[in-house]
């Protein structure tokens, strides 16, 4: 097994309890970072993830990269080696959209950690 897969899966493990985001929430939050942070490679995305209190199904760089390709299709990321990833351009209703949902699923996040007690919840499967 190679490191990478390694420190993935250990990545994994120790982010159970966040809250799973896919799809089209996956691919808001990813592009939203990119906006604010500028370029990234997938692993700073996916350490950003699991800072903030989010997870994917599956390894993660694997879904990381699938949401790109999906929003590099449209413009709204442009890739600039392997791995790594910067903001291309969003119209401003689009732009307004993403924004909103983003900030739903902060609020969402922050929300289950404060009713734990500033700890994040315990997942479905570990109660």
């Amino acid at each position: 097994m190679t490191l990478h897969r390694i420190k993935a899966r250990q990545a994994q493990r120790q982010n159970r309890t966040g809250r799973v985001v896919t799809g089209i929430e996956l691919r808001y939050l990813l592009t939203t970072y990119l906006f604010e942070h500028g370029q990234m490679t997938v692993a700073e995305l996916a350490g950003t993830l699991a800072a903030q209190g989010f997870t994917t199904i599956g390894w993660p760089s694997k879904a990381i990269s699938d949401a790109l390709r999906w929003e590099r299709g449209r413009g709204r990321v442009r890739k600039w080696s392997r791995g790594h990833y910067g903001p291309g351009s969003v119209p401003r209703a689009t732009e307004h959209r993403i924004h909103g949902r983003v900030q739903a699923l902060r609020e969402e996040v922050t929300q289950r950690v404060s009713l734990q007690g500033g700890h994040p919840p315990l997942s479905d499967s570990s109660r």
